[in-house]
């Protein structure tokens, strides 16, 4: 067995608990309860299918009802394409998940229920494996035989893979022979044929899966593929991550799939002269993360995240870390994560290693990354004011250019509302969106890639100023990956945006100038998680903004207009020609709204100044005077605030 040396194993049957062994039962239950269910035909699609389309929230799947898929919220019902190939697809994932975790069950019971559960999961598919055929159609990504996408068989492959190893002794020689002639090989084959040209989670995710089962079979040519070649693992060690070690993608979510990938491999791999353990990538990426959390210990949502993302629960991760590196944090992470529950993950068993007496807590100092393109302002405990100005990360981006995210009170009152599943409808045609986050959009149109810069970031004396700046007047530098193109770079040609925020005492300054210079539609937007105090009524929101925000009726923010929420108080102006739309749209899930603030402008120079008072308590008097913002607090001189020129 490549997985667990003996001792290991010995150490594991030790540590387990029965809480332990009925929660992997638990987990399971669909397949030890139930005759093995595998599919004839490659019949399943996508994971990403299985959501309401109404209120973007994952069905309920019933290991009973193949062609009725219920929706959580209202119990609708949903059958057809594309829910039944989606369920196909979840059961794929239960199957090839029981593949690994009931030989772990037999491993620490030896109880040959399990092991017989794994050996008919293994000879199922290795019956149907050759016979499934090549199906896709998901965007930007390869085909897969027993699902829709390469990434979906892989994932499952290492699986297979892993649940392989673990039984792979107890297994006739023709049992053996059959598995890995017509489901491992004939899987490394397929994944080493569709393994794209990139930089992407994807291809980490793929090439470990190769690895895997080159370990496991022990297959040198399957282990220099996977790990020595062209956007292989090391290569896309080298690439893809940016100087923090923050994944070039810009998604916490990915950043981890991605890691999770690596770790996967290396827990099998590791001691060999193919294992990456020791060079410095991977501590790099396990470290960044727990420097951007949140005052909640959750991660910025910010590009791809699908609500529930944003946690910290990679016990796979962060045990086999712990275990490994032994630095002092990951440790603490876990004390945090096992808080009020049993240490029970499965590499908790074979990685054991004790934790520190305290648990991480939320970081608070702030963080300026301007290579990587975040910075969080961390003025007291509970508040974080977080900046988003990466670079292009491809696919997964969202566009939103110097997007605010601000948390008070351990919330977040002005999101980033990340996504829901791909296939729902309101992922590509909402959440992605520029209009649907806090940053600037013109026309209505999503902002194209480009290259954002820091011009000047000071921080004494209580008071934070961060000042970033975007402009569309040149090429932007692309990853070397795919990407679909949900931009409009003619309503955004020769534009420049430029962000001041300033963060002292109980105030968010954010002044914002936009140079127009085709005078287009600008719109800068503050989504707020909080209700009015005086509430507009709904049928108040008539005027369609973009598409799901409506809004109310327009005011001129001259003098500032205020708007009193729960615990703080919000106040828009500009000098200029500008309106103001109170606005709703979908939270996420879409099942409630979320408050809109749009301030819009057809001005060739464009100012538009949000002050907030976090306290709720202040006065707040805003005037502009010769380019120069007078901010006062209760008639007392607070700030003078020179605009861009």
């Amino acid at each position: 067995m490549k997985q667990f040396t003996p001792l290991q194993i010995v150490n594991a049957r030790q540590r387990v608990t029965r809480d332990i062994i009925n929660t992997l039962i638990a987990s399971n239950n669909d397949v030890i309860n139930h005759p093995v269910l595998i599919p004839e035909t490659g019949c399943a699609t996508w994971n990403h299918y299985f959501f309401c389309p109404d209120h973007s929230v994952r069905l309920k799947w019933d290991r009973h009802s193949p062609h009725k898929h219920v929706c959580p919220v209202d119990g609708a019902v949903f059958s057809g394409e594309p829910y039944d190939g989606a369920w196909w697809r979840w059961l794929n994932s239960l199957n090839a998940k029981a593949c690994y975790e009931l030989g772990v069950l037999w491993l620490l019971t030896e109880d040959d229920r399990y092991l017989g559960k794994v050996r008919e999961i293994l000879l199922g598919y290795a019956r149907y494996y050759p016979l499934y055929e090549e199906h896709g159609g998901i965007p930007y990504n390869g085909p897969g035989k027993a699902n829709a996408q390469t990434l979906c068989e892989a994932n499952c492959f290492v699986d297979f893979a892993r649940g392989f190893d673990i039984v792979q002794a107890h297994l006739t020689t023709e049992e053996e022979h059959f598995i890995t002639s017509r489901l491992l090989h004939t899987g490394a084959a397929f994944l080493m044929d569709h393994r794209c040209h990139q930089i992407h989670n994807h291809e980490v995710k793929i090439s470990a899966a190769i690895g895997i089962i080159g370990a496991v079979l022990e297959n040198e040519s399957y282990l220099d593929f996977a790990v020595n070649s062209k956007y292989g693992l090391a290569y896309q060690l080298e690439h893809a991550l940016m100087p923090d070690g923050l994944w070039f993608e810009g998604s916490l979510h990915y950043h981890y799939y991605a890691l999770q990938g690596f770790f996967a491999f290396e827990k099998v791999a590791g001691g060999t002269k193919y294992s990456l353990l020791d060079k410095p990538f991977y501590r790099r990426m396990l470290s960044a993360p727990l420097n951007m959390l949140m005052p909640d210990m959750t991660l910025p949502k910010i590009n791809d995240c699908v609500n529930g993302q944003e946690r910290l629960t990679h016990t796979d991760i962060y045990e086999f870390a712990w275990w490994y590196y032994q630095d002092k944090s990951y440790g603490q992470l876990l004390n945090y994560i096992y808080q009020g529950r049993e240490r029970d993950s499965i590499d908790a068993l074979f990685y054991a290693k004790k934790l520190p007496d305290h648990p991480l807590s939320p970081p608070c100092q702030n963080l300026h990354s301007p290579q990587s393109g975040l910075t969080i302002i961390r003025p007291k405990p509970g508040r974080a004011v977080c900046v988003k100005h990466t670079p292009y990360g491809g696919e997964h981006d969202h566009y939103n250019y110097l997007g605010l995210t601000v948390f008070d009170k351990n919330r977040a009152i002005f999101p980033d509302l990340g996504t829901t599943g791909y296939g729902a409808p309101l992922h590509y045609g909402y959440y992605k969106n520029s209009f649907a986050h806090n940053t600037l959009c013109i026309n209505g149109k999503n902002q194209p890639p480009a290259c954002p810069r820091v011009v000047s970031y000071t921080s004494d004396n209580n008071k934070t100023q961060l000042i970033t700046e975007v402009d569309w007047m040149r090429p932007p530098v692309l990853p070397d990956s795919k990407t679909r193109v949900e931009w409009d770079d003619s309503a955004y040609k020769d534009v420049v945006f430029r962000r001041h925020i300033t963060v002292s005492d109980d105030l968010l300054v954010d002044i914002i100038m936009v140079d127009n210079p085709y005078s287009q539609i600008v719109d800068t937007t503050y989504l707020v998680d909080a209700q009015f105090l005086s509430a507009l009524k709904k049928e108040e929101y008539l005027k369609v903004l973009h598409p799901n925000v409506l809004a109310a009726k327009e005011i001129i923010p001259e003098p500032a207009a205020k708007f009193a929420f729960q615990g703080f108080t919000l106040y828009c102006y500009s000098p200029g020609a500008s309106t103001l739309y109170p606005g709703r749209g979908p939270n996420n899930p879409s099942t409630s709204d979320i408050e809109y603030l749009i301030m819009r402008s057809r001005e060739q120079r464009v100012n538009h100044i949000v002050v907030t008072d976090l306290s709720g308590e202040n006065d707040i008097k805003l005037k502009v005077e010769k380019k120069t913002l007078t901010v006062l607090v209760n008639d007392e001189l607070a700030q003078l605030y020179p605009l861009p020129s």
